[in-house]
């Protein structure tokens, strides 16, 4: 760790890659204020493990909510990421509908992108009527649609005026922007514009709140809802792990909103707050510190006393029933070091859960974040909008008159804002240890030569580049599907991330295989000018 691992990484690269991918790179130093570059064009050439437009419309945000038929309006080959491709676990109670597990694809064709495609999704809403009977489709273009000029606006509109449906449409053809953030985005928009609001269920308790930016992997939204039931609150929708249309279109009448994955909501925490005077609060619900810290915030933001007293009772509770277990997985792990290259929020939230077992992360990056999710939000104003970031639609709302409802009087917000992250977020640096590093955008090269200098025992990542690792020799955990474990959220998922980090870390496989480039030459070669 003596030396800048970024200076060797970087050395390979030409004048011109080299300069833009510094820019990208970061050591972790005593001065306060870091900048990073980030939500950019990746360089043309390298192989990034970051998604489409398409993908964090349909794949992220759209995809896990339950009670809607989601049509991926495209070849098949872009369907092919309608099936179950993440894991947001879904249940319904009774005769309520459960579309998660289907996968809708219009699967155009080449007569298709000539002649265009909008008579194949017309067909594709009939027949989904005719099988499915849903109250709500929403369909999700992908790059051929905005190539070829299909007006699914106006095949959406005739749906609704057909079959007395909601029918929604977003164009969040891949191309668009620089990642899947700018599909998270889009998706935000048209949730904001065309469901939330549109509810009439009533919240039985003052202590209501929805949870933003959660997508229920592996039942993390389960193991919350729990927690949160137990002390009193009332969970009145959850964007969008095991979310319903109908859930969410009541959501503005909750108190608070909770947003976990800062990057994939917090469009919609800032709309609802202008809109409807829905505080928002910035929690993590991976680790204990992390836990602990959110209900704590969150019974100070209500200010009752019977709740703050409540809170204190069920995490005594809940430490007591797995205080042992981390206790012994924290002695068998402590003192490793770990990296992490994830989506969303993770590559930051699971800093927090690795230390309550004795783990420092020594590498971190996000696939899609922005530079306020390095930084804080704090230098929002001060980022710069390039011409990637104007291809999505920045919508404008406005005070609702009838449905705004501020829980705080803005004396009471003011105090508690010096006190709780209301509408903050001071990003992941903040958090990160003197002397680590930060990465965005990591491509596999780099990936490969910072895991040769620093060597961290453990490697957390995608399904990109995770099996690349571990066959050079180390674990690899992927944290968009938890490997089909989970949950890892809340008191015992911290026992289940335990559990899983051990089992992996010392299985004896490791020291059963030897990949062969450790023992055997490897070809050398240089690039010509």
């Amino acid at each position: 760790m003596s030396m800048d691992a970024n200076a060797v990484v970087l050395e390979r690269y030409n004048a011109k890659v080299f300069k833009n991918r510094k820019e990208h790179m970061l050591k972790i130093g005593p001065a306060e204020d870091q900048m990073i570059i980030a939500n950019t064009r990746t360089v043309p050439g390298i192989m990034t493990n970051r998604g489409c437009c398409y993908a964090g419309c349909k794949g992220v945000v759209l995809g896990p909510i339950k009670d809607m038929v989601l049509i991926t309006h495209g070849p098949v080959g872009c369907g092919f990421y309608s099936w179950g491709t993440r894991r947001n676990k879904a249940k319904v109670e009774g005769d309520d509908p459960n579309f998660i597990q289907y996968c809708f694809t219009t699967d155009m064709q080449e007569p298709d992108i000539v002649f265009g495609g909008t008579k194949k999704l017309k067909k594709a809403i009939d027949e989904v009527m005719e099988l499915m009977h849903p109250k709500t489709i929403m369909i999700a273009a992908t790059c051929p649609v905005g190539l070829i000029g299909d007006d699914i606006q106006a095949v959406a509109a005739e749906a609704e005026n057909e079959y007395g449906i909601r029918c929604v449409a977003y164009s969040c053809e891949g191309y668009k922007g620089v990642s899947q953030s700018a599909g998270h985005h889009i998706a935000n928009n048209g949730l904001m514009k065309r469901v939330i609001g549109t509810g009439d269920y009533e919240p039985a308790t003052k202590y209501s709140v929805n949870i933003l930016g959660e997508y229920n992997i592996g039942g993390d939204g389960w193991e919350q809802e729990r927690i949160l039931k137990k002390i009193g609150y009332e969970v009145v929708s959850v964007f969008t792990g095991d979310g319903s249309v109908e859930r969410i279109a009541s959501s503005h009448k909750a108190n608070l909103n909770l947003v976990q994955c800062h990057r994939s909501i917090n469009y919609i925490a800032e709309m609802m707050k202008t809109k409807y005077g829905v505080d928002w609060l910035k929690v993590n619900f991976i680790g204990l510190e992390g836990t602990i810290d959110s209900l704590r915030h969150m019974a100070a933001y209500f200010g009752d006393q019977a709740l703050i007293e409540r809170t204190e009772q069920v995490i005594a509770e809940e430490l007591a029933e797995v205080q042992d277990q981390v206790a012994a997985y924290k002695a068998r792990l402590d003192g490793k070091t770990a990296a992490l290259f994830v989506g969303g929020s993770r590559s930051h939230h699971y800093q927090g859960l690795l230390k309550d077992f004795g783990v420092t992360t020594v590498l971190a990056g996000y696939e899609f974040g922005h530079r306020d999710d390095y930084e804080g939000r704090e230098i929002i104003p001060n980022i710069k909008e390039d011409a990637d970031s104007k291809n999505i639609e920045h919508i404008t709302v406005e005070k609702d008159e009838k449905k705004y409802h501020a829980y705080l009087t803005q004396e009471q917000y003011d105090k508690l804002a010096a006190e709780i992250p209301l509408e903050q977020y001071k990003g992941m640096i903040h958090d990160m240890v003197e002397g680590s590093y930060v990465v965005d955008d990591l491509n596999m090269y780099e990936a490969d030569k910072f895991m040769e200098i620093l060597k961290p025992d453990m490697f957390f990542s995608g399904i990109k580049d995770k099996y690349a690792l571990q066959k050079a020799g180390t674990l690899s955990r992927q944290l968009h599907s938890y490997d089909y474990s989970g949950p890892y959220a809340g008191f015992k998922g911290a026992v289940q991330f335990g559990h899983d980090l051990c089992m992996g870390y010392f299985t004896p496989a490791w020291h059963m295989v030897t990949p062969p480039w450790k023992n055997r030459a490897t070809l050398q070669g240089t690039v010509g000018e």
